[in-house]
């Protein structure tokens, strides 16, 4: 018999592709999203919902920080996955109050329910991010295994962009970034998950809920919005694309992520239901494979038979990290492998983009940060 499962921001990128899944796997779903204008345009206005959003499940309009509208949410679910969150760690380092209300407030919220309320919740999963590490892991030759943290304004001003150890000051060579790195937040958006994924794993532990947070790294996929300038990268590159203009790297493009495809965001999250071995823990949630933003931009523009060619702004933004992919393997030892290469995640992406009419607003949101000093 299937669980009855809540999952909040269920309309968005990720919560709708999971949503998805859970019923295809004979679970009861209801989704709980605010339909925020900067990810889904007018449909909140219009009382609609987006039309990818599965028609058997059922929905409830309202916003984490409303108790009352979350109390009635709850009510009944045996599982909650808590996606819902604003995203964007560019805007974040100027919309602070409301990202940290959204996220860290929201959460404090649902705890606050799932703490004080009758409820029939036995596992709580929450959406935790990679950007909680800020830099990744490296390799010094003389100091080895280092956590450089951010670099200088001095070597920044210079456009010297590669990492070097805190200890000599040599150049050092990227690792996997493996859970038990310490955390550096370096963006108001990176702190809000951290006070996310923590605050659930101590709520979960206290009241005997089991947790687990999965700490997402750069998601990318079709349901993206592509409208929004402050989403992942992919989508930011394709809606430049489609409208005819060259997508923008800051720095060289040499810096490298793991870009993850939707769908093993999904089948993590699944195990994570699943398996009482990953209770009160974090986990990554990768493919283990690094690849630089220029690779991505060359990659989006071939496959959407564009001619423009990227543009390399040689500038850095405030938080902006060099390099970070993930170490996979205590997720993998439960069972989790990562099903999607990035080409072929690139193919589903683009066959959906193809699809879509996307508003470039990345000139005015590069513009918010250049004014406020904040990409340089």
């Amino acid at each position: 018999m299937g669980e009855r499962v809540l999952v909040t921001g269920g309309a968005g990128f990720i919560g709708s592709h999971l949503v998805d899944a859970l019923l295809e796997a004979g679970h009861t779903v209801r989704v709980f999203d605010s339909l925020d204008p900067q990810v889904h345009g007018g449909l909140r206005e219009r009382g609609q919902w987006p039309d990818y959003l599965a028609t058997d499940c059922e929905k409830i309009l309202g916003d984490v920080r409303n108790r009352d509208e979350l109390v009635a949410a709850v009510d009944g679910a045996d599982v909650i996955f808590h996606q819902a969150a604003a995203v964007g760690v560019g805007q974040s380092m100027y919309e602070i109050e409301r990202y940290v209300d959204a996220n860290t407030r929201g959460t404090a919220v649902l705890l606050d329910v799932l703490a004080n309320d009758k409820h029939d919740v036995r596992k709580l999963i929450v959406a935790s991010s990679m950007s909680i590490y800020g830099e990744g892991t490296y390799r010094c030759d003389q100091h080895g295994q280092v956590y450089p943290q951010l670099r200088s304004a001095d070597q920044l001003a210079a456009r010297d962009w590669e990492m070097r150890c805190p200890l000599c000051g040599e150049p050092v060579a990227p690792l996997p970034t493996g859970e038990e790195k310490p955390l550096y937040s370096t963006s108001i958006y990176a702190i809000t998950k951290k006070d996310q994924e923590e605050m659930c794993l101590t709520v979960g532990r206290a009241y005997g809920i089991p947790t687990v947070a999965l700490r997402y790294f750069n998601t990318y996929g079709s349901r993206q919005a592509l409208s929004n300038p402050y989403t992942g990268v992919a989508a930011i590159f394709s809606s430049r694309l489609l409208n005819g203009q060259p997508p923008v790297i800051f720095e060289d493009g040499q810096q490298s992520r793991d870009f993850v495809h939707v769908s093993d965001i999904v089948q993590a999250n699944l195990l994570a239901m699943d398996r009482a071995e990953m209770e009160y823990q974090a986990f990554n949630v990768g493919t283990g494979q690094c690849t630089t933003i220029l690779q991505v931009a060359e990659m989006l523009g071939r496959h959407l038979d564009s001619r423009r060619a990227p543009e390399i702004a040689q500038k850095f933004r405030a938080g902006d990290i060099r390099h970070c992919f993930a170490d996979v393997s205590r997720l993998r030892a439960l069972g989790y492998q990562p099903r999607v290469g990035f080409e072929d995640g690139v193919n589903e992406l683009v066959n959906w983009v193809q699809s879509q009419t996307a508003v470039d607003g990345f000139e005015r949101a590069r513009e918010e940060l250049s004014k406020r000093g904040l990409a340089v």
